[in-house]
């Protein structure tokens, strides 16, 4: 199975600890798709510093195909990250060279996929539909930062996936059946330790998160949709899938930072005012 993964890519900065670990939504399943056999590619713009170079070695490490990626001089995407009690926050963040323009190349590449996975922090999310039309099946993360609009704005897609740790049963529902009418064919909702729910037309199934010590929560989600993209593509049972993706997940929070590869970030700390 081939997946690529066109979008975002970070070094998440812990404060506390002065380690950068790669990151990024679509590196992060790039990544995650790659450790459960899928021949997963990644498509985006990288910086020339530290944090860039770092974020390559971990994609060859990992086996993700680079061919498609661009390195361009200046600084890399980089967010900010504290974690208290297990959880993630983010303290802020600076995209660097990573916005990139979504090229006709690219889109004529994903005809050679089975899946495309892109993301919200794309700033060609227009151009989606032109993904659908060379892939059918595109997977679409909305974050958590979105609207009826933004939803409306991406019909047609194979797999639409939400953080939904802030909404309440109400707010699932209607999140669910507002991507469901803009013609999703999956839509996958996750509430953290809430666990998850996965719709597909008239049916639901809903998969509790795994008991299991939290050390960090970072990429808990990235995981959690890597994993049921990866399942579903092979046409595996949509509730197997979950607990396969719920199982992946629980690995992802028990560990530091996205998918390990950390390296020290006090240069790069003092470098942006922080202290």
């Amino acid at each position: 199975m081939r997946v690529l993964c066109i979008g975002d890519n970070v070094v998440d900065r812990y404060l506390d600890r002065k380690i950068m670990y790669p990151g990024g939504n679509c590196v992060n399943v790039a990544v995650f798709a790659s450790r459960l056999g899928a021949d997963a590619a990644y498509v985006g713009v990288l910086g020339d510093d530290a944090a860039g170079q770092l974020v390559l070695a971990s994609l060859l490490h990992e086996g993700v195909d680079v061919g498609g990626l661009r390195v361009e001089h200046g600084t890399n995407a980089y967010a900010m990250v504290e974690v208290v009690a297990g959880d993630r926050h983010f303290l802020g963040s600076d995209k660097g060279v990573s916005l990139f323009d979504l090229t006709p190349s690219m889109i004529e590449a994903a005809q050679d996929y089975d899946v495309v996975h892109t993301a919200y922090s794309a700033r060609w999310a227009h151009q989606v539909p032109q993904l659908i039309a060379a892939c059918p099946k595109v997977a679409y993360d909305f974050g958590r930062e979105y609207s009826e609009a933004t939803i409306a704005a991406q019909p047609g897609l194979w797999l639409a996936a939400f953080s939904g740790s802030h909404l309440d049963e109400a707010g699932v529902e209607e999140t669910a059946r507002t991507a469901s009418h803009a013609g999703a064919h999956y839509v996958l909702i996750t509430q953290g330790p809430g666990g998850a729910r996965l719709w597909a037309g008239s049916q639901s199934w809903y998969q509790a998160a795994d008991d299991v010590p939290v050390v960090d929560t970072l990429a808990a989600g990235d995981a959690y949709l890597a994993s049921l993209i990866v399942s579903l593509a092979a046409d595996e049972a949509p509730a197997s899938a979950m607990v396969k993706a719920s199982a992946l997940s629980a690995e992802v929070i028990a560990g530091r930072g996205a998918f390990g590869h950390g390296a020290p970030d006090s240069g790069a700390l003092a470098d942006q005012g922080v202290n």
